[in-house]
């Protein structure tokens, strides 16, 4: 299936913070987590576009604003002695699932990995989120079975 042709994924630029948080509370609500940090608003641009950026953001735009969003950023393998490229967030807005907005994502991630010189891409989902893990199957990713702990410092 094809996105649909107004949709146009691109970097994200400063003036996309306000929607972007408002996905990124969708998303958190979605994913039944806890809300984002107060601050988000605040914190987000320093990490996306400070001097030495750690995050990087690709948003899907059409026309009345932002469907859609992907964050990674570049990370180190132990066991394999490489880079890869983490991709933190995936999130298409309800109203433009199904549209093919997922795999313009997905792309934008990619050719960011693949510009960056490293050859994997890693990511996980909550297992009760049995579309996305269609979705990823669909990409030919490869399903890696771990638990995800978390420590609050």
């Amino acid at each position: 299936m094809t996105a649909e042709p107004r949709v146009v994924v691109r970097g994200a630029i400063a003036a996309d913070i306000p929607e972007l948080v408002d996905l990124i509370t969708d998303h958190a609500a979605f994913e039944r987590a806890a809300p984002p940090h107060p601050e988000l608003s605040i914190r987000l641009p320093g990490l996306l576009f400070g001097p030495a950026p750690r995050l990087h953001a690709f948003v899907a735009a059409a026309p009345g604003g932002l469907v859609g969003y992907a964050t990674a950023s570049r990370e180190v393998s132990t066991w394999r002695g490489t880079d890869f490229v983490h991709l933190d967030c995936l999130f298409v807005a309800a109203t433009h699932r199904g549209s093919g907005t997922g795999r313009l994502l997905i792309d934008a991630v990619t050719g960011f990995a693949r510009a960056e010189g490293v050859d994997e891409l890693q990511w996980q989902t909550p297992q009760w989120n049995t579309d996305a893990a269609r979705f990823y199957d669909r990409l030919g990713a490869r399903f890696s079975a771990k638990l995800r702990y978390s420590l609050p410092l």
